[in-house]
């Protein structure tokens, strides 16, 4: 009787604590979302037209104007203030006079001289010789190659100008980022206080940097170079940071057991041991830097982007195209050679002994002819001004043009079709649903959504960005760039899946596409714009495709890690158990790959929103056309600033949630 009695009861128990276990896998995280849009929709088609927030392009909120008080107070007072007087103009002043000093030295007359100090044949043999003492000669022949077609295509001056800012904001870059990356590698302290500064800088779209600091630094050279230091140092503290962590503890041990101190430590262990990896950190500097000068045109910075913009502006497609083509040359060179002196010292170890004891002498005549070419531009007027009128870049613009008429006649169809799809099917009912519902209903949508992906804190950090994007006063601009950032992650998405798959499951596939997704990263975001402006004219979508473009590249290659890292032993079991090619990728590589999709995700969000807001450019309209008119319509500086500012924030919510559903996915 007494275990008759107690069986039932002992099922029952188990029921009851099965039951929820039940409850809770039938209620997975796709069905609450899906709820959570199920609502959103219905509500929607109730309240749809009100309290969306919206603001005509001319209007201006209590803050807008606020901001604009402030800029003229700033002006005002620039001369009196000692804030001013004594900080901001002198750091504007030594910034000046670096960047004054560069380009006169490489791409400015100087007073008294038509030319610069050392001309272009000086510089083409100075770059030929360095890239040879930190490479080979492969390395420096293409550097020779490259500066000598930038002059070939009639933009000598142009890009001296970006190389003059692209040196002299990573010269003072890396004066601060190399110790302060140090630091934070041998302090877990420093590091916990910095890790959270550089996740947000880099989280930034590049725009955002260049409103508040022509408030402090004025327009002008000065305030890219700022803004390209703050935006290219970054990369070096982390890079550096984690050189100086990554040193085996046994070897510092092995150095502490022997006396060192601190200080021999750090110079004869820590550093030469990481240098190769701090070398990366300089390449990425130099890289980020590069891509900011280029933006920083907007605030009158001298150079290649000065160029880009201007056409980009007039809608001239081919000298837009020549001046992108010459920013990627300069690119390519300067990736290269740094890349070669990262693994110099590797390669020069596997090389035989007696090449090393050629390269010392052989150095020595390329220091001499180098130093000769140097004062032959410094002397003569031929050898610093370079010969013809830049026939090269004619032939590319011209060529570009007609590139450009051939594919409007030829392939108008195709593209207007492929626009209108996207744009009719995709774009502008997402859009619809998120400008034309109540402003409360999106925020609630979105913390929900934040809360069910990224988890509470997430949802906190969410709630607090709807929060000041609707105090920025322009919400509905936020909410349109939120409906092209968004579509533009889902193409970029399915681009990664479907390529990301294939090289992750080739070796083959992978050691072809690979190198030309490394090129494409390489490249500054206002070059993608050139040739889809072309194809697609100025519009939204053109924005669109350059993001999914420039975003893309990054998706793959973490998909692809991700697939390649999931084991062999388990697609073996797979295999073994009947499953085909879908089965596996579907129901093994992809499941086992979350965490690689997530942060893939994370990724794409923010180099989509990123290039997005550069399509203001173009036509793209919404937050990025409020910064670029800020910075030419003195009355809309203030909504320009705002707009930088809700670019932030969006920035910041995409980033908090993908990085927290990325955590929830490797957990």
């Amino acid at each position: 009787m007494t275990v008759a009695v107690e069986k039932p009861e002992k099922t029952g128990a188990v029921e009851e604590q099965t039951a929820p276990a039940r409850i809770e896998r039938r209620i997975s995280r796709p069905m609450v979302v899906a709820a959570i849009l199920v609502v959103w929709l219905v509500l929607f088609l109730v309240l749809r037209g009100k309290q969306t927030l919206t603001l005509a392009a001319a209007d201006l909120t209590d803050l807008h104007r606020w901001f604009n008080d402030v800029n003229d107070s700033v002006g005002a007072n620039r001369n009196s203030n000692p804030l001013f007087l004594y900080f901001f103009n002198e750091i504007r002043l030594v910034i000046d006079s670096l960047v004054t000093f560069v380009q006169e030295l490489i791409s400015q007359p100087t007073p008294g001289r038509p030319v610069p100090q050392i001309g272009w044949l000086g510089v083409v043999g100075i770059a030929g010789y360095v890239s040879w003492a930190v490479g080979n000669w492969r390395v420096a022949l293409l550097a020779v190659a490259g500066f000598t077609f930038l002059g070939l295509q009639g933009l000598w001056q142009e890009s001296m100008d970006t190389l003059a800012l692209t040196v002299s904001a990573v010269f003072v870059a890396l004066l601060f980022a190399i110790p302060l990356g140090v630091w934070a590698g041998l302090s877990d302290r420093v590091n916990r206080i910095v890790t959270p500064f550089l996740d947000f800088m880099q989280t930034m779209p590049t725009f955002v940097y260049l409103a508040p600091l022509t408030l402090f630094f004025l327009i002008g050279p000065a305030s890219a170079t700022i803004a390209t230091l703050i935006y290219a140092a970054p990369p070096a503290i982390r890079i550096t940071a984690h050189a100086i962590r990554s040193v085996p503890t046994t070897t510092v041990e092995a150095a502490d057991s022997m006396g060192a101190t601190r200080r021999q430590t750090l110079t004869k262990v820590l550093l030469p041991m990481s240098k190769r990896t701090v070398v990366m950190g300089v390449n990425q500097t130099i890289m980020a830097a590069l891509a900011m000068v280029t933006i920083a045109a907007l605030i009158d910075a001298p150079g290649l982007g000065k160029t880009v913009v201007q056409a980009l502006q007039s809608l001239d497609v081919g000298t837009a195209f020549n001046a992108g083509l010459a920013i990627v040359v300069m690119a390519i060179v300067l990736d290269r050679v740094t890349t070669a002196a990262s693994v110099r010292e590797e390669a020069a170890r596997r090389s035989k002994n007696r090449f090393q004891a050629w390269r010392r002498p052989l150095l020595g005549v390329g220091a001499a002819v180098a130093a000769v070419l140097v004062f032959l531009s410094h002397t003569y007027v031929w050898a610093a001004e370079f010969p013809g009128e830049g026939g090269v870049g004619s032939a590319v613009s011209s060529g570009a043009d007609n590139v450009t008429t051939w594919a409007q006649d030829n392939l108008g169809g195709l593209t207007n079709a492929i626009r209108d799809v996207i744009t009719t099917g995709l774009l502008n009912p997402f859009q619809t649903l998120l400008t034309d519902s109540p402003w409360w209903l999106v925020g609630a949508a979105l913390i929900a959504l934040g809360v069910v992906v990224g988890g509470l804190r997430a949802g906190i950090t969410t709630a607090v960005c709807v929060g000041l994007l609707v105090g920025t006063g322009v919400w509905s601009d936020s909410m349109t760039t939120l409906a092209s950032t968004v579509v533009a992650t889902v193409l970029v998405m399915l681009l990664g899946i479907g390529f990301g798959v294939w090289m992750g499951r080739s070796a083959l596939v992978d050691r072809l596409v690979r190198p030309t997704l490394d090129a494409a990263q390489v490249m500054p975001p206002f070059v993608y714009l050139v040739p889809f402006l072309a194809l697609f004219g100025a519009t939204r979508f053109t924005a669109i495709v350059a993001a999914v473009v420039y975003a893309a590249p990054v998706a793959m290659k973490i998909i692809a890690d991700g697939v390649r890292n999931v084991p062999a032993t388990t697609v073996e079991a797979a295999t073994s158990a009947g499953c085909n090619t879908w089965q596996i990728i579907t129901k093994v590589q992809l499941p086992m790959a979350r965490s690689a999709l997530t942060l893939a995700t994370n990724q794409g969000l923010i180099y989509v929103l990123s290039m997005v807001v550069v399509g203001g450019l173009v036509g793209a309209g919404a937050l990025g056309y409020d910064v670029v008119a800020g910075f030419s319509q003195g009355q809309l500086y203030g909504k320009g600033l705002a707009a930088g500012l809700a670019i932030v924030l969006l920035g910041v919510m995409f980033d908090r949630i993908t990085q927290a559903a990325a955590r929830r996915a490797g957990a």
